[in-house]
C-alpha cells in the first residue's frame, strides 16, 4: 500500500466518485467545477474549492430537465452531457449538449444562482459537448462541439461556430474544424474545451474512448483552422486508464493544472488533478507551423498518482457530503431523483428523517424504471453504507429500502404482507432481466425500525445485512455492482406500493451514513 499524502502532497483521484466529464473555472481565489448529470434531477452539480484538492458541493444549476414530458420517467443515459463552465461579463455560464435535443445554456450572476431557465442555443440531434469562448482581445465569441453518432450518424470530428456575444445564438451553420478521420490512429474525438493562449486558439479534447483513450491538444492561429495536434496525456505504464476529458485552469500565482476523469467501472468517472505547464513544441502529427508552448500534462504526459499540492493557501480537508440526518424531512444536496420529481414524493415535518410516500406504481418489479428513487453516488473506495428504515404503511405490498442501482441492481428493505405483518426482503435484478427476484429468503420481522447495511468492498462487490435489534445478520450472496451505460452505480432510497386507490402510507429513513471500510 502506498504512503498517505502529506500536508505538502495530494493523491489522485481528488474526487473519488462519479463526477463525470468535469470542467473547471476560476474566479478570483475560488475554483468551480461542474459535471455531467445525465437524467438525474437536480442537474449540473456545482462544486467549489480553494486549493483544487478539497471540493464541496454547493448546489445545482438545473432544477428540472426540459421538456418536462421527456423526463417524467428515468432516462439514465440521456439529458445533460459534458457541460462546460465559464465566467464572462460578471456571470457564470454553463453550456451542455442534450444528444436528443441540442445545445443548451444557463447563466447566473453568482455560482449559487439564481440560474436562468435552459435556453436552446442550437437545436439538433447528436450535438454534444459544447464549449464557448469569448475572445477578450477581439470581442468575438465562438463555440465548438462534438457529435454523437448514435443520433446523428457522425462522430470523430469537431464543429466550430461563431456565436453571438450574448451567448444566445450561433451566427453561422458551422464548419468542421477538426476531422479526426484524417488523423492516423485517432477515433472517438469528443469533449472539446476551447481556450485562447499565447496567440493561439487551443482545443483540449479526448479521443480513443473513455476506457482506453488519451488527451489531445489542438492549436491554430485562426479559430476555423487548420489545427495541428499532439497527444498530451496518456496511460503509459500507469494504472490510470483512458486519462482524458477535463479542463485547464490557472491559479492566481500562474500555476497551470488540468482536471480530468478516469473510467472505473461501477464507480463511474472519478476525477484526477494533474500538474500542467507550457513546454516546447515537440513533434506533432502534421506540423504546419513551428512554435513553442504545447501543454505538458502530468509527469511528462503520464498521469501522476501523487504530487506536490498547488501553490495555494492550505485548506481544511473536505469532500462532497454523503451523510444525511434529513432535518425537517429535507434531503441534502448530494441526493438526486432519477427523473423530474413530483409534489408529494417527500413530506417535510418537524423532526429528522426522510419521509417518502409509498408511491403507487405498476412498475414496482423494476426499480430502474421508476422516477421516485432518490440517489447519490457510490464512493470509489470500499465503504459501509447504513440507514434506518421504518415502514409506516398498512398497505399490503407496500415496500421501502436501500438499493445499489445500475444496469443490474439489488436492494434490501421492508415489505408489508397481506396479513399486515412486516417482512425483511432482499431482491435483485440482472442486467437483462425485466423484473426482480429474491436474493435472500424473506423473513418475518417485528414491528418498528430496521437498520440496513451495504458493505461495498473492492471492485464494488456488495454484501447486504440487516439489524432488527439483536445485531446485524447477513442476507443473500455478494452482489457485484454495475454501472449504467455512462453512469456509475448509484445508492438509492425508494418507497413503493401496488396500484390502487388512496394514500398508501409512508416510509421514514433516518441516520444515513457512509463510512470507510
Amino acid at each position: 500500500m502506498s504512503a498517505p499524502p502529506t500536508d505538502l502532497t495530494y493523491r489522485n483521484p481528488v474526487l473519488d466518485a462519479d463526477w463525470s466529464d468535469p470542467d473547471v473555472t476560476r474566479v478570483g481565489d475560488d475554483f468551480y467545477l461542474t459535471a455531467s448529470s445525465f437524467g438525474r434531477v437536480p442537474g449540473l452539480p456545482l462544486l467549489h474549492s480553494r486549493d483544487l484538492v478539497n471540493w464541496t458541493l454547493v448546489g445545482h444549476a438545473l432544477q428540472r430537465l426540459e421538456p418536462e414530458s421527456e423526463f417524467g420517467v428515468p432516462r439514465h443515459d440521456c439529458g445533460v452531457w459534458a457541460p462546460s463552465l465559464r465566467h464572462h461579463d460578471d456571470r457564470f455560464w454553463i453550456f451542455w449538449g442534450d444528444p436528443d435535443q441540442g445545445i443548451f445554456q444557463v447563466n447566473a450572476p453568482e455560482i449559487r444562482g439564481p440560474w436562468t431557465r435552459p435556453h436552446l442555443v442550437k437545436a439538433g440531434k447528436g450535438l454534444i459537448d459544447p464549449c464557448p469562448l469569448w475572445d477578450e482581445e477581439t470581442g468575438e465569441a465562438y463555440l465548438v462541439h462534438a457529435w454523437a453518432r448514435s443520433r446523428s450518424g457522425v462522430k470523430n470530428r469537431l464543429t466550430g461556430h461563431r456565436m453571438h456575444p450574448h451567448g444566445t445564438e450561433l451566427l453561422d451553420e458551422g464548419k468542421v474544424i477538426v476531422d479526426a478521420d484524417r488523423i492516423p490512429g485517432w477515433f472517438t474525438l469528443e469533449g472539446p474545451k476551447l481556450y485562447r493562449h499565447d496567440g493561439w486558439f487551443w482545443i483540449l479534447a479526448p479521443a480513443g474512448g473513455v476506457e482506453t483513450g488519451w488527451q489531445g491538444a489542438f492549436r491554430s492561429r485562426d479559430f476555423f483552422g487548420p489545427y495541428e495536434e499532439k497527444v498530451v496525456l496518456e496511460q503509459r505504464d500507469t494504472d490510470v486508464n483512458g486519462p482524458h476529458q477535463g479542463g485547464w485552469v490557472r491559479t492566481p500565482s500562474g500555476e497551470d493544472w488540468f482536471l480530468h476523469f478516469q473510467q472505473r467501472g461501477a464507480y463511474g468517472r472519478v476525477v484526477h488533478l494533474q500538474p500542467m505547464r507550457w513546454g516546447p513544441a515537440g513533434n506533432t502529427s502534421r506540423s504546419s507551423e513551428s512554435g513553442g508552448g504545447w501543454p505538458v500534462i502530468g509527469d511528462d504526459g503520464a498521469p501522476v498518482a501523487e504530487h506536490c499540492r498547488p501553490d495555494l493557501p492550505a485548506q481544511p480537508a473536505a469532500a462532497p457530503a454523503t451523510d444525511d440526518d434529513f432535518p425537517g424531512g429535507r434531503h441534502g444536496r448530494q441526493w438526486q431523483w432519477t427523473a423530474n420529481p413530483r409534489d408529494g414524493w417527500a413530506t417535510q415535518h418537524s423532526a429528522d428523517g426522510l419521509r417518502l410516500t409509498c408511491v403507487r406504481t405498476a412498475g414496482a418489479h423494476d426499480l430502474r424504471t421508476l422516477p421516485n428513487v432518490l440517489t447519490q453516488r457510490l464512493p470509489g473506495t470500499p465503504c459501509t453504507v447504513e440507514v434506518e428504515l421504518r415502514l409506516d404503511s398498512p398497505e399490503p405490498g407496500a415496500r421501502a429500502g436501500l438499493a445499489v442501482l445500475g444496469d443490474a441492481y439489488a436492494w434490501i428493505g421492508l415489505q408489508r404482507g397481506t396479513d399486515g405483518t412486516a417482512h425483511l426482503v432482499h431482491r435483485f435484478a440482472e442486467t437483462v432481466a425485466e423484473s426482480e427476484r429474491d436474493a435472500g429468503h424473506p423473513r418475518l420481522v417485528p414491528e418498528g425500525g430496521v437498520r440496513l447495511r451495504i458493505e461495498a468492498g473492492a471492485g464494488a462487490r456488495c454484501r447486504f445485512s440487516y439489524d432488527t435489534g439483536d445485531g446485524f445478520r447477513p442476507s443473500g450472496q455478494t452482489f457485484a455492482a454495475t454501472p449504467w451505460r455512462w453512469v456509475g452505480a448509484l445508492l438509492g432510497l425508494a418507497a413503493l406500493a401496488p396500484t390502487g386507490q388512496g394514500h398508501a402510507g409512508t416510509a421514514t429513513f433516518t441516520r444515513f451514513r457512509i463510512s470507510p471500510a
